[in-house]
């Protein structure tokens, strides 16, 4: 239990603690930053966090399910150690009026690491919930998001949106969150109770900071100064058809962002109609734009998905932010554990995550 490890960690008992699901986005993918739809939905693996604030402005996190412990005052600079966004969330708790000082944290995660399933916006979140309770604020879920979100920019250095953090603020598993991330207005949407999203990990293990998630962001930026407005998701046929001028990567960049978020609008509304095959056929047109369009894939992620249709699913994608981490798919329930056993037989490094 994580009180156990905090009481182990630092001698004393916590006080507070609580849990902060992973997410998986069925559909929508670099979308958030770029004024489009996203349909995650929150899983059942996730955080379990426990926090004592303390008098003065160190900050002590322990950790079962990552690695190393930390100690570091609250203002020093990021270190790229997973314990940056703990850190980082007890820093902006105080910049927001939460906290006044340091604190000591210990995290539990069944969510395995690099694998596109928002660990990072879980601590941040996580943290700055339980920070809410202790300085018994009233701010909303909504605002909390938007602070894990500026952690990640201003604190860590990426250059994320804001889906992650909403869907695992807001959403509960067996839902999924219709987000609008340039209005911020979102539905919850229950997901068919006879169909598994099921999420496989690759076996192919990627760290959203280490530049190519940056270099597909500045693309975006690229394409937005030409069309002089930040919404691209939003532009129509001849408004990119008017970018012939640029070189065609970001002509590709644009269509990518522009059909995503039509295919995400599209994939709610075959939700709300139990329309699986239609689900499905939009989750295969996604992958082939982040393959084609916006060149996100590895030829093994391809080959997954490939895969993973082959044996049964109505439809397949790569799912995060790219270059590496998880499949999901969409999995009549009664098929589940065989279509499991063919995919896993045929990819020794894939392994079944939930």
């Amino acid at each position: 239990m994580i009180k156990d490890i905090f009481n182990a960690a630092f001698g004393y008992s916590p006080e507070a603690e609580g849990f902060t699901p992973g997410r998986v986005n069925l559909i929508g993918e670099h979308t958030d930053y770029n004024g489009g739809y996203v349909l995650p939905t929150a899983l059942q693996l996730g955080l379990t966090i426990a926090i004592k604030p303390r008098d003065d402005q160190k900050v002590r996190i322990v950790s079962k399910g990552y690695d190393g412990r930390s100690e570091a005052l609250l203002d020093a600079p990021p270190t790229d150690h997973w314990s940056d966004y703990a850190r980082g969330a007890i820093l902006y708790a105080g910049k927001t009026g939460l906290l006044a000082g340091g604190a000591d944290i210990a995290v539990s995660s069944t969510l395995p690491e690099g694998a596109g399933l928002s660990s990072s916006a879980a601590i941040t979140v996580g943290i700055l919930k339980l920070a809410r309770d202790l300085s018994g604020s009233e701010m909303d879920d909504v605002t909390i998001s938007q602070i894990a979100r500026r952690i990640e920019n201003e604190f860590i250095g990426m250059p994320c949106g804001i889906m992650d953090q909403m869907a695992v603020a807001i959403a509960s598993p067996g839902q999924a969150l219709f987000l609008d991330t340039d209005a911020l207005t979102y539905d919850l949407v229950d997901l068919p109770e006879d169909h598994h999203m099921a999420v496989v990990h690759s076996g192919k293990y990627r760290l959203l900071n280490e530049g190519r998630y940056k270099e597909r962001k500045e693309e975006c930026d690229v394409v937005k100064s030409a069309l002089g407005r930040n919404d691209i998701c939003q532009i129509s046929q001849k408004e990119l058809d008017g970018l012939s001028n640029l070189d065609e990567v970001f002509q590709r960049r644009a269509r990518h962002c522009m059909t995503e978020h039509r295919r995400t609008i599209g994939a709610a509304t075959a939700v709300l109609e139990n329309d699986l095959p239609e689900l499905g056929r939009l989750m295969i047109e996604s992958h082939n734009s982040m393959r084609d369009d916006f060149e996100i894939t590895l030829p093994a992620i391809d080959q997954l998905v490939e895969d993973a249709i082959k044996f049964g699913a109505l439809g397949a994608r790569m799912t995060g932010g790219g270059f590496g981490g998880c499949i999901v798919a969409c999995v009549e329930k009664t098929r589940l554990d065989q279509w499991k056993t063919e995919l896993l037989s045929k990819h020794q490094d894939a392994f079944y995550v939930c």
